[in-house]
């Protein structure tokens, strides 16, 4: 038989041999990680409803996952978690976009000023149209809600600048925005805040070219800041809740995650400081046969999150030998708000599971 390229290609490149066979530890289509995280990184993380499941599987391992605005230690679990604290590395709620991700950013260091900076309830109290659902029934007074954000964007920076590890999960390609400066909303005005009017906002579905500007600014931005922070980035395998076009939203998903899938593709091969995780391919590969998925076809299961953690850590999390200091001495020197996270955080998450903003399109009634 003749020699060809495809001789000498490891296991991994062949459907048969690594996907058809059966193997007992699951599918794996990690193959190699550009860099480690050890237990002392601070470990960020933002994004879609996904992310929230890679945040309480790195505390679990014992990594450092970085709090920057944790809740009041009076605060149950349960209520921290209805405040959006913990659920995210600061209380910016789900970031499900690229142009939300830079707009955060923006925001937080004074680049970006919305024109609509707040809603009112019909009962007068404050909603963030950019963390609608952070604030259950709405801060009670301006005083409150400014200094509430003015901490926020403190939370923002200090993470951003500290962070070892920037975990990002992009969610979704649909969106809502301002047509008067073009501000980004995580949902459509009028669901959790606000009232829909269509001469103040439009719908955008955004495109491969924008999502990777978008993301390639954010990074930029973030290594303007702290140079030696590195980037993970995944797709959520979430399915849409719901989606502003019609069509059928198994249509939008495909094109969703298709988009986010190339652009994190794009970014990952340009940077090396930025790697790609496989989850989406994890759980939504034809190869579980819809097993990682739970009744509502939707929502992933605990058996799925642990079929991704345990390839993310067999990859990306250095050993706790690799990561000891010079004589012993602790490289986290945070450790009043470390004992807080870790004491807070499995505890919060038990309590919500996972917070998705964007379940709330799906309550039509």
């Amino acid at each position: 038989m003749a020699k060809h390229p495809y001789k000498s290609l490891p296991e991994h490149c062949f459907w048969r041999d690594s996907v058809a066979k059966p193997l007992p530890a699951g599918v794996d289509p990690v193959v190699r990680a550009k860099f480690t995280i050890t237990p002392t990184d601070k470990v960020v993380t933002a994004g879609s409803c996904f992310a929230q499941h890679i945040a309480r599987r790195l505390q679990r391992e014992g990594f450092n996952y970085f709090v920057s605005e944790a809740a009041h230690p009076l605060f149950s679990p349960a209520l921290a978690a209805e405040y959006g604290y913990g659920v995210f590395s600061a209380r910016y709620g789900n970031i499900y976009t690229s142009r939300q991700l830079v707009q955060t950013l923006q925001r937080a260091y004074g680049l970006f000023t919305p024109r609509e900076q707040f809603w009112l309830n019909p009962d007068g109290r404050i909603i963030d149209p950019f963390r609608p659902q952070i604030q259950p029934n709405g801060f009670p007074s301006m005083a409150e809600f400014e200094a509430d954000r003015f901490q926020h964007f403190a939370a923002i920076r200090r993470l951003v600048e500290e962070c070892d590890v920037f975990v990002f999960t992009l969610g979704l390609t649909e969106g809502w925005f301002s047509r008067e400066d073009g501000a980004a909303y995580p949902l459509c005005p009028g669901v959790a805040g606000g009232t829909f009017d269509s001469n103040k906002y439009k719908f955008l579905n955004l495109d491969v070219g924008e999502v990777i500007s978008d993301l390639r600014w954010a990074f930029h931005f973030l290594w303007s800041k702290n140079p030696k922070a590195r980037a993970v980035l995944t797709v959520s395998p979430v399915p849409l809740a719901a989606t502003a076009i019609d069509q059928s939203v198994i249509v939008s998903t495909t094109y969703s995650k298709s988009v986010l899938r190339v652009a994190a593709d794009e970014i990952a091969r340009q940077y090396n400081n930025v790697a790609y995780f496989p989850s989406y391919e994890i759980i939504a590969g034809s190869f579980n046969r819809g097993a990682y998925f739970a009744q509502d076809l939707r929502s992933v299961t605990e058996a799925g999150v642990s079929h991704v953690m345990q390839l993310f850590m067999k990859y990306y999390g250095a050993k706790p030998e690799q990561a000891a200091a010079p004589n012993g001495a602790p490289q986290n020197t945070d450790v009043a708000l470390q004992r807080l996270v870790q004491q807070q955080s499995e505890e919060i998450q038990a309590a919500a599971q996972v917070i998705c903003d964007e379940e709330i399109l799906a309550q039509r009634g």
